[in-house]
């Protein structure tokens, strides 16, 4: 799909269609809405790789994150921000809710702002976005999407084998029965998440019962799954989430209805925020070292001799469990 086709869907000019999807220039709103809807009925995505002006890249990194509410991103932009204050740097951070037109919006926003480079910690996964960025030639991060090669690096996390010491650790504990709480089921990586649950539980014969959080990455969409799988003739006497932050909401609904953890019910989460180490009970979770990941997007877009080594490389993560106060033995049921 072409921008002229976008300008005559919009009945604008492709000049006025660049600037919106540019926002370099003061557009009306009207005029602007018209654009983008006729950005999003055509599915338009915007040739990256024939960026105008493709020589005046400034010192700026984008960071575009799912989820800022969530600790997992807000530390790994924290971590990319402290290195771009100290080394010169200006970084700009755009927050998509899971939403993939929102992606597309804000990747259009950060090549409108000549950034240097740009990072995506995201796990709403668009191909044909992904497949415009693979193609150019700024220098970009790809969080555990995409493929690396050219000028993109990507960074890979073995979920799987994180998601496989949760499930070992509480089938050494005696737990077969388990509960999943996740949320956007429907995006790749949360999907991959889920599956592995799945897969691990069958091969140690644990049942599973999967309860999502709809949209809801949150300590509230976190209680109310854990409530729904209280809610079932017989909840599960461990339940794995699929980030802190919903584990966290799901300690505090176990709590409200009088059972205890690790007694009653134990509780794994992903990612060891650092709100993992302090809530009650501590949080028995599965460790991604943000630092190691904004510290290493920085290197990466940042220019420099060293950039151009680590540019179009992927580097793989192997998360390691973290046991602490909310996983103990299975109850026996009675």
């Amino acid at each position: 799909m072409s921008l002229q086709a976008v300008a005559e869907r919009a009945r604008v000019s492709t000049a006025t269609v660049s600037r919106v999807l540019n926002g370099v220039d003061t557009v009306k709103s009207s005029t602007r809405a018209r654009v983008m809807k006729a950005v999003a009925d055509l599915k338009y995505h915007p040739n990256l790789h024939a960026r105008s002006l493709a020589g005046a890249t400034s010192k700026t990194i984008g960071v575009i994150v799912s989820n800022l509410d969530n600790p997992f991103f807000l530390d790994v932009y924290r971590a990319v921000e402290s290195d771009c204050h100290a080394s010169g740097y200006e970084v700009v951070v755009a927050n998509t809710l899971y939403r993939p037109e929102q992606l597309a919006a804000s990747v259009r926003m950060m090549i409108g702002r000549r950034v240097a480079g740009l990072a995506l910690i995201v796990s709403e996964v668009d191909d044909l976005l992904i497949d415009e960025l693979t193609l150019g030639d700024m220098p970009v991060v790809l969080y555990d999407v995409g493929k690396a090669g050219g000028h993109v690096t990507k960074v890979r996390v073995d979920y799987r084998r994180g998601v496989e010491r949760v499930v070992d650790y509480l089938t050494s504990l005696g737990h077969t029965d388990l509960g999943l709480i996740s949320h956007h089921a429907a995006l790749g990586p949360l999907l991959d998440r889920c599956s592995a649950v799945l897969d691990s539980a069958r091969a140690a014969n644990s049942i599973t019962t999967v309860r999502q959080a709809s949209n809801d990455d949150s300590l509230h969409g976190g209680g109310r799954a854990a409530a729904e799988l209280l809610s079932t003739g017989r909840p599960p006497s461990a339940i794995i989430c699929v980030n802190d932050i919903m584990a966290v909401g799901a300690l505090l609904e176990i709590r409200e209805r009088g059972l205890q953890v690790p007694r009653d019910i134990s509780v794994t989460g992903f990612d060891d925020i650092e709100l993992a180490k302090y809530c009650y009970p501590s949080l028995t979770t599965v460790h991604i070292p943000r630092d190691e990941i904004g510290h290493m997007v920085f290197r990466t877009l940042a220019h420099g001799d060293r950039a151009k080594e680590l540019v179009g490389r992927e580097f793989a993560i192997t998360p390691e469990l973290v046991v602490r106060d909310s996983t103990g033995p299975a109850r026996p049921f009675s």
